[in-house]
């Protein structure tokens, strides 16, 4: 059973301005079009007549482009949910402290590729290589009956575009390089596809999950790995020297700050 409801303080006196909206429906394109009316207020709190200044999202080339397409399925014969068709699985050893004192055998760049494969879905732990300071375009896939939201840890993205249907090349010509709102969390609506923009200028291991529990914990995740081959402190500080060590990490030793 669903319904709309009003709530409002209990010393207000004011009844609702207008019609009240209408019930829960299964046509997207309210949603859509709401979620595509959040902007950024340039006029307020920056410098004119461009408050982000040199640095704005709309004017940087994209150089990689990753779309992200979730599933389900049995695998094994127990349920499992995918992103790309990899459905992930823990190492015995945290995937940042198998990076840090590269240690081999607990994850293989590469393990999920940039774009569905469309093949079935398998066991992995998926990890894919990025490169520091480039700016990519995610397309977040959803081809189901569900809302999903996907979240990235370590960043802030811009949401550039979102619509029903499956993403194409030239759905890049509705995105909104201006004023779009800066989030780490997007929906992505049923049967639709969201688009973000993003700098990778954070050196690490990132989670990259549907922030549907279930999904995330019988495999609906991976990891961004973001590398700089120059390994400097500048970029990532060390790792503590107090920090807690496991799995084939137990016998390292840990580098002072």
């Amino acid at each position: 059973l669903t319904t709309p409801a009003v709530l409002h303080y209990s010393s207000s006196g004011q009844k609702v301005s207008g019609p009240i909206p209408g019930g829960p429906t299964t046509q997207i394109d309210w949603s859509l079009n709401q979620a595509r009316s959040f902007r950024t207020n340039l006029t307020a709190s920056g410098p004119r007549p461009n408050p982000q200044g040199s640095y704005h999202y709309g004017m940087i080339n994209v150089t990689r482009t990753i779309q992200l397409s979730s599933s389900a399925a049995q695998v094994n014969g127990k349920q499992r949910y995918a992103v790309n068709s990899v459905s992930y699985v823990e190492p015995d050893t945290p995937l940042k402290l198998a990076d840090h004192f590269k240690i081999g055998g607990v994850f293989r760049l590469g393990s999920i590729s940039d774009h569905p494969p469309g093949g079935k879905e398998y066991l992995d732990t998926s990890v894919m290589a990025a490169n520091y300071r480039v700016f990519v375009e995610i397309v977040f896939e959803n081809s189901e009956d569900i809302v999903q939201s996907w979240h990235l840890d370590g960043y802030n993205f811009w949401v550039v575009g979102m619509d029903g249907g499956q993403w194409r090349p030239d759905s890049r010509k509705g995105y909104n390089l201006r004023d779009a709102v800066s989030r780490c969390t997007a929906q992505v609506y049923p049967k639709s596809w969201t688009a973000v923009y993003l700098m990778l200028d954070n050196v690490g291991m990132w989670n990259v999950r549907s922030e549907y529990w279930a999904r995330r914990y019988l495999g609906q995740q991976f990891y961004l790995r973001v590398y700089s081959p120059i390994e400097s402190i500048r970029d990532e500080y060390p790792i503590p020297k107090n920090a807690l060590l496991c799995g084939r990490a137990s016998g390292h030793h840990t580098r002072p700050l």
